[in-house]
């Protein structure tokens, strides 16, 4: 499966993007705000890969590799994974790109291609983004991706507290996790 945007070409990941899954979470700055996914080892990165791809295979979805139009260069990691927000079920939003690519638009570009196949393919499930109270850019980057801040659902995450945002389009009838 791929997404394409203007700039960007989302596919899903293969066992050949693992040198890249390293580079982008090896870097501290790319994991600044969230330090227990930083990587140390390869292994760790051939790990992940399987996460991600163990992901896919059950569910039909997961993280795509995000790069130009026609080029072979990953930019970065962009996609959703199932998870529990206060015992209800939701699609959780993740976007990691490497430092080189940052500031250019592309994580907004990508993580609203990604809602907006969640909205179409996924309609039931809500679209979060969990975001550091720090980290500003990808604040901004959630509300590129058409979410918007919805305090009454912040929580502790696993590496300090989260701001939550939620995705506007909702197609189910209103629920707890629905944006005040």
């Amino acid at each position: 499966m791929e997404l394409k945007t203007a700039r960007l070409s989302l596919r899903r990941p293969t066992a050949t993007d693992v040198d890249a899954i390293f580079a982008v979470h090896r870097d501290p700055e790319t994991c600044a705000h969230n330090p227990s996914d930083a990587l140390a080892r390869f292994e760790e990165a051939e790990a992940l890969y399987q996460r991600w791809d163990d992901q896919w295979q059950q569910y039909g979805y997961g993280y795509w590799v995000v790069r130009h139009h026609g080029s072979a260069q990953q930019l970065g990691f962009c996609g959703i994974k199932p998870m529990e927000l206060h015992g209800t079920p939701v699609l959780n939003l993740f976007y990691r790109f490497a430092t080189s690519a940052w500031g250019q638009g592309f994580a907004g570009e990508a993580a609203g291609a990604v809602a907006t196949w969640a909205s179409r393919h996924l309609p039931e499930l809500p679209l979060i983004a969990r975001v550091r109270p720090a980290n500003v850019a990808s604040q901004r980057v959630a509300i590129r991706a058409g979410l918007s801040r919805a305090r009454h659902l912040d929580t502790e995450g696993y590496d300090g507290f989260d701001w939550i945002y939620i995705s506007e389009i909702q197609t189910k009838p209103a629920s707890p996790m629905q944006c005040e």
